[in-house]
């Protein structure tokens, strides 16, 4: 066999053994460039504020769905900016003290990732908030530009269903949702390539 033959021979070999291999990326976002806001409806206003990103690593195989990693959100930093109102959200509604961490472990991303351009991402997990746990599907809208990703989600979190005081007063009602919109942005990383299991 010639060596050109044989070189032709191994790359077709190749080519037909890159489905049964699956590679796993990391994604590390960068808590500076990631904005989280809330926004609360009442009757008399609308309540605005931010939260700040801790870290975040979330390790994902665009192929097989598999995902870890977990997302830290500082409870503490919660603003709305105004001191009264944020000592009763911390005091009484989070607990930040007792509190101080809200996370989002990933567990599945059902689909396939698209790694360049724009693509719609789901990604399941479980939202821990105030000690508790609840599933959660988070829909992303992420772009890929190389090793660049930046993704964007909206979540409602009914956050009085899930055992957190709603701060309604006789006079002020306040909305026992809370909604949540997330822009991220991070690097990914390559991982070594790892034979996916047939059966």
């Amino acid at each position: 066999m010639s060596l050109q033959l044989r070189i032709a021979t191994l790359l077709t070999l190749g080519l037909i053994a890159l489905p049964l291999f699956a590679q796993e990326m990391t994604l590390e976002l960068d808590p500076a460039s990631t904005k989280i806001e809330f926004t609360l409806d009442a009757t008399l206003h609308t309540v605005h504020g931010t939260f700040s990103l801790k870290r975040g690593t979330i390790h994902f195989n665009p192929q097989t769905g598999f995902a870890s990693g977990l997302v830290v959100v500082d409870a503490t930093s919660a603003n709305s900016g105004n001191d009264s109102r944020d000592r009763k959200m911390h005091k009484e509604i989070l607990e930040s003290s007792r509190y101080p961490e809200i996370t989002f472990t990933p567990t599945k991303l059902p689909g396939t990732a698209e790694l360049q351009g724009n693509s719609e991402v789901q990604v399941e997990g479980v939202f821990r908030l105030h000690g508790t746990d609840h599933p959660i599907t988070l829909s992303l809208s992420v772009q890929s530009t190389g090793n660049a990703l930046g993704a964007k989600t909206h979540i409602a979190i009914p956050y009085v269903t899930w055992g957190l005081k709603n701060p309604s007063t006789f006079l002020l009602h306040v909305s026992d949702k809370v909604e949540i919109d997330i822009s991220a942005t991070g690097r990914l990383q390559r991982q070594a390539t790892q034979p996916v299991e047939t059966h």
